[in-house]
């Protein structure tokens, strides 16, 4: 027993201290004092199918940007809700914007990075801004991006907006996106690694130069990808070219799923793909993180029953609620869900099985009414 707490100590010390030096060292998007003197031109690019609920208040968000000189580009995706009426009234208003039809899916592509594909090949400048039709921008947001991404000389630039969640369901799974980034991956190391799988990305917002974006290949090199975003961060790594990561820091933010069932839709949709499309990685991270941190709370309540020293169990309690409130904290979410991690972890197991069981009676994740067949 001794052994094998030692073990999740370790494990838990390791996983703190990466978060710790996260929470300090990952970059935070910010408008600088004085803008760029002579702006390049930047495409916005946003893939629309059903979004119905959200389109209007991306689209409003962009348009209402003090940045001067940019298009934004919404590919229609062929949606089953008022989508398309939504974004053509708007683009009858202002011809910043701009809807195209989408092309029908072809065989071998899943329909994010078909969309974005066509949306690429139709933008007119030479920074490519992908972003989701549910997230919300601050005025100065545009200008932010491109600041970061001159200061920074990055070829692709991918931040994590803000995540904003109401519903427990929400609070309790959706900041655990924060978690695994700030507390796995040393932001150091996707910077200056030469290494392609130390690279993450955020699909919901990706700035590429367009001379990167098609060196690295582009969505095409990732055409059957589900986490094409982190695919897109490993191709440039794998090229040779520079990739850079940061936080929003509230000038873009966004509400990712409404409630408990499109959390657990959402997430089994990725999932899988993110531990290499392997059953057995994603039971081994499973069985991993629910010894690291549920297990210590199980130990604690036997300590407390059987009147035996509760020191050890509390240490390694309180070491994974602290990884969960440094990663909150780091990230704008709310500190006392930090208590409630292990249920987090346990809504997260319900999350991998559900992933499994769609991969063995669909053969992959259902996503707004298509099976979604990739890697």
């Amino acid at each position: 027993m001794i052994g094998f707490a030692t073990l999740i100590t370790l494990a838990l010390v390791v996983i703190l201290t990466i978060a710790i030096v996260n929470a300090f060292a990952f970059p935070r998007l910010h408008a600088p004092v004085r803008p760029h003197a002579d702006p390049p031109g930047v495409s916005v690019l946003i893939p629309a199918r059903n979004e119905a609920a959200t389109i209007g208040t991306t689209v409003d968000s962009l348009l209402a940007q003090t940045y001067p000189y940019f298009e934004i580009i919404v590919l229609y995706d062929h949606s089953e809700d008022e989508t398309g009426a939504i974004v053509k009234q708007a683009a009858a208003d202002d011809s910043r914007l701009c809807v195209r039809n989408g092309i029908p899916l072809p065989l071998g592509w899943v329909g994010k990075n078909w969309a974005c594909h066509q949306l690429a090949a139709a933008a007119r400048y030479d920074i490519l801004i992908f972003t989701d039709a549910d997230v919300a921008w601050h005025p100065a947001a545009i200008t932010a991006l491109v600041h970061a991404l001159q200061q920074t000389q990055a070829d692709l630039l991918t931040v994590w907006p803000t995540q904003i969640t109401v519903t427990w369901g929400e609070r309790l799974v959706v900041p655990l996106m924060a978690l695994a980034i700030l507390g796995y991956l040393p932001v150091w190391l996707a910077h200056y690694g030469p290494w392609p799988s130390a690279a993450a990305g955020s699909g919901q917002c990706m700035v590429f130069r367009r001379a990167a974006y098609a060196q690295c290949g582009g969505h095409q090199a990732v055409q059957n990808q589900i986490v094409e975003d982190t695919g897109l961060a490993q191709r440039i790594k794998a090229v040779g070219l520079r990739l850079r990561l940061a936080d929003a820091a509230g000038l873009l933010h966004c509400r990712m799923y409404n409630g408990w069932s499109a959390v657990l839709n959402g997430y089994a949709k990725n999932i899988l793909a993110g531990h290499g499309n392997s059953i057995l990685f994603l039971l081994l991270s499973t069985l991993f993180h629910l010894v690291i941190f549920v297990v210590p709370w199980l130990w604690l309540m036997v300590c407390l029953f059987g009147v035996k020293s509760v020191s050890w169990p509390l240490l390694l309690c309180g070491l994974g609620i602290g990884i969960r409130a440094v990663t909150a904290f780091a990230t704008r979410q709310r500190l006392p869900d930090a208590l409630l991690l292990p249920v987090s972890v346990l809504l997260m197991t319900r999350i991998a099985l559900q992933a499994i069981g769609w991969q063995w009676r669909y053969g992959g994740p259902q996503w707004k009414g298509r099976v979604v067949k990739g890697q």
